[in-house]
């Protein structure tokens, strides 16, 4: 899960959301392509942030002459769905036995 951690603080931003966004909805993009579209922020804040989605492997770059196109690494993400999907599945398991009455509240300190 260590390096879930690094996607999750590369997530925890909104600007990088967007970016990834950009990148699902146009495919592989340069850094200017994406810039247009991520109008709030410079072309040098999001080649930060297109270092830190590297850095977390959420993204890829690749060299096409003097340009670096950017794509989505969804392998990097598969680990984040898996881990997000494994929480709401306990979640939903434990609201249907409350529901079903198999399982109580739990109890808190201090209680009985």
């Amino acid at each position: 899960m260590a390096g879930s951690n690094v996607a999750f603080e590369a997530l925890a931003d909104p600007t990088r959301r967007h970016i990834l966004r950009v990148l699902a909805g146009n495919g592989e993009s340069s850094a200017g392509q994406i810039a247009a579209e991520v109008d709030h922020v410079g072309r040098t804040g999001i080649s930060s942030h297109l270092r830190i989605l590297r850095g977390a492997g959420l993204v890829t770059e690749r060299r096409r002459g003097r340009f670096r196109l950017y794509s989505l690494e969804p392998s990097a993400a598969d680990e984040v769905v898996e881990f997000l999907s494994m929480l709401y599945r306990g979640s939903l398991t434990d609201l249907k036995r409350r529901v079903e009455g198999t399982v109580g509240p739990s109890a808190e300190p201090g209680d009985g």
